[in-house]
């Protein structure tokens, strides 16, 4: 079984060209990191503790584990800061101010974890009644 953390703060640091996400304690990064990787054990329903198929986590899926937890990360300090304005007006001049968050579904990971996805085992009962 491949063991859990996937990443670790470190590689998540060196990987990031984030400024705000370089700076992030690593207590708060191992909490943006185990998010992500439930994260995936959620899309993929795969756990990657089969030793025969997995003794170390892919590259792919290691790679999706990373860019969920730099969104994580980021997101988390884009909440952290003052509010920010949406919008503001004087007299004759306008702005919008845009938050900086990433949507996780934006990041196109689905893609990396494709070939990792299995299906649930859960079984189905449906029960029909004429009415």
């Amino acid at each position: 079984m491949a063991a859990m953390p996937w990443i670790t703060p470190e590689d998540l640091k060196k990987y990031t060209d984030i400024k705000a996400v370089k700076e992030r304690d690593d207590e708060k990064l191992e909490v943006d990191i185990y998010r992500a990787e439930q994260k995936v054990i959620s899309i993929t329903n795969n756990r990657f503790d089969d030793d025969e198929k997995f003794k170390e986590i892919p590259k792919p899926v290691r790679t999706a584990t990373l860019l969920i937890a730099e969104a994580y990360a980021k997101n988390a300090t884009e909440r952290a800061k003052e509010k920010r304005l949406k919008g503001e007006t004087f007299d004759d001049y306008s702005y919008t101010a845009e938050s900086g968050e990433i949507n996780i579904e934006d990041l196109d990971i689905y893609g990396l974890l494709s070939d990792y996805i299995t299906e649930s085992g859960g079984d189905t009962l449906l029960r029909i009644r004429k009415l």
